[in-house]
């Protein structure tokens, strides 16, 4: 373990036990960019951007930006949620060490009203400047560009037309949003160099990463892998299973057999959840159809109807009144939403469903002509997985 090295199961690190696990906060400047750059450091809220791209599309701006996003909207992720309430010195460093790299003088930690206790006693102890502020709630909410409309006082919707935050952020200045877990990352290269961080992982994506494992499992939680390793050294099952879901709600299903290496495209925000055998796939579909099209910004029609229209037809077959054309419907109208939204959100839901569709062919013509599965009784519809 790194990330999770030296946690204590009943609160958060205090300064000083945080320094005795990772030592005092050292001295950076402009060469941490490089150090980054050569460590392969991607981005852990799912974009898995290289991270020194970003530093660098901000450091060659005037007064800058930090931003701490700790919005974790992925309603399957806890990881995030764990580093700011059991490691908050090792963010803060992060945070703090990606200011001095890019030269601002201003950090603005966005996170949930529940972390703040443990934050602002973390800021208290360090005295540290950092503006500490209530994250948004919802799943697009963790967008970096929503991100910056919420810190501005306007609803959490993203966009993608120009100019990106690196050019224009939070109040019109150039600003790095970063996912919490990249600036923990972050703070252990500043100590250790690229050469230990790139000592775990693959060649493609080094390191170590987040977990959070949930589902038909022994134990559920948080975990730390090496990047790259495959589903069977995550997964610890406590019952045989059907597909697993890799990536949250923006990831796909994979058939239970296969030993697919978690890469960063793969993992997206490092959820993985287990389905077993006991669960219905077409019902645990369409609960999490129903909370994403619940979930629309309500930007354009390819997400508000679209999304509402394919969760309907997963909704009719997990209940037994689906027709015959209603599986191809669901293929269909998925590849109409592809690329068409005003946001991201349209594409990730279409590329899970797209999945179901694919791994779930057998269940999905079972459930039209043979109606409803003894198992869908035990996986509710309609409400977030």
């Amino acid at each position: 373990m790194r990330l999770l090295t030296g946690l204590r199961t009943d609160g958060p690190l205090t300064l000083a036990e945080h320094h005795a696990v990772h030592g005092p906060l050292p001295s950076a400047g402009r060469e941490l960019i490089d150090a980054v750059e050569v460590a392969g450091l991607r981005g852990r809220g799912g974009a898995n951007f290289p991270a020194a791209v970003k530093l660098r599309a901000v450091a060659q701006r005037r007064r800058p930006v930090v931003v701490v996003n700790g919005t974790e909207g992925e309603p399957l992720s806890a990881k995030d949620a764990l580093l700011l309430t059991r490691a908050p010195h090792l963010v803060i460093d992060g945070a703090e060490l990606a200011a001095a790299a890019i030269g601002a003088r201003e950090i603005v930690l966005a996170a949930p009203a529940g972390a703040h206790g443990v934050l602002a006693a973390a800021l208290a102890e360090r005295r540290s400047r950092v503006d500490l502020v209530a994250s948004a709630t919802g799943y697009v909410a963790g967008e970096e560009t929503a991100v910056i409309a919420h810190l501005e006082g306007r609803p959490p919707r993203p966009r993608i037309t120009p100019p990106r935050p690196a050019e224009r952020g939070l109040r019109k200045r150039p600003t790095l949003v970063q996912n919490v877990e990249t600036l923990a990352h972050l703070a252990l290269i500043a100590r250790r160099g690229p050469d230990w961080f790139r000592a775990a992982g693959t060649e493609q994506r080094p390191g170590t990463t987040l977990l959070t494992v949930s589902g038909a499992v022994a134990a559920a939680g948080v975990a730390e892998s090496e990047a790259g390793a495959s589903l069977g050294e995550v997964l610890d099952p406590s019952e045989p299973l059907r597909a697993v879901l890799v990536g949250g709600y923006f990831g796909a299903w994979v058939p239970a057999q296969e030993s697919l290496a978690l890469d960063g495209a793969a993992l997206g925000a490092g959820v993985v959840l287990a389905l077993g055998r006991s669960s219905c796939p077409v019902a645990k579909t369409a609960r999490i159809a129903a909370y994403m099209a619940s979930q629309s910004a309500g930007q354009c029609g390819p997400c508000v109807f679209g999304l509402g229209a394919l969760a309907g037809v997963l909704e009719r077959l997990a209940a037994g009144r689906g027709d015959r054309e209603d599986a191809a419907r669901l293929v269909r109208w998925t590849e109409m939403v592809r690329g068409r939204g005003a946001c991201a959100h349209p594409d990730g839901v279409a590329r899970l469903l797209s999945s179901a569709t694919r791994v779930f062919a057998e269940e999905l013509d079972d459930h039209v002509w043979r109606g409803a599965c003894s198992a869908c009784a035990r996986t509710a519809v309609g409400v977030a997985a």
